[in-house]
């Protein structure tokens, strides 16, 4: 099993910056990619970024293309994603998820999630 605890959120005012973080533990092994997800208020869940574990390629959302930058270590089964030039849009709780797939960035082929942090971007 993976555990995973997302960390960072937080009140920021539009145009601010915000670096999240999330721990993966226990049968880190499994993992082959980790990505960002977020759910706003009365919306449904997204694809925010994404990373595969082996080769480091990114993916983005085109919403926050440009202004996200999710990154990894190896060593500590860490993932970070920066954010940038925040808008009230991007007010949502944000959720790191695992996978044992490469390239698969829907939701369903996430296997493992952490509980979320709360990103609050005030206009």
């Amino acid at each position: 099993q993976v555990q995973l605890v997302e960390s960072g959120g937080g009140l920021v005012q539009a145009g601010g910056s915000l670096r999240l973080s999330c721990a993966a533990s226990g049968r880190t092994f499994s993992i082959n990619s980790m990505g960002w997800f977020r759910q706003a208020p009365g919306k449904e869940r997204e694809f925010v970024a994404g990373i595969s574990w082996g080769d480091g390629n990114t993916y983005y959302a085109d919403s926050v293309k440009g202004r996200g930058t999710i990154s990894r270590d190896n060593a500590k089964n860490t993932v970070n994603l920066q954010m940038n030039s925040l808008k009230p849009e991007d007010t949502a709780v944000y959720y790191c998820a695992s996978s044992r797939y490469r390239r698969n960035w829907s939701e369903y082929y996430m296997n493992y999630w952490g509980k979320g942090t709360l990103v609050t971007v005030s206009s």
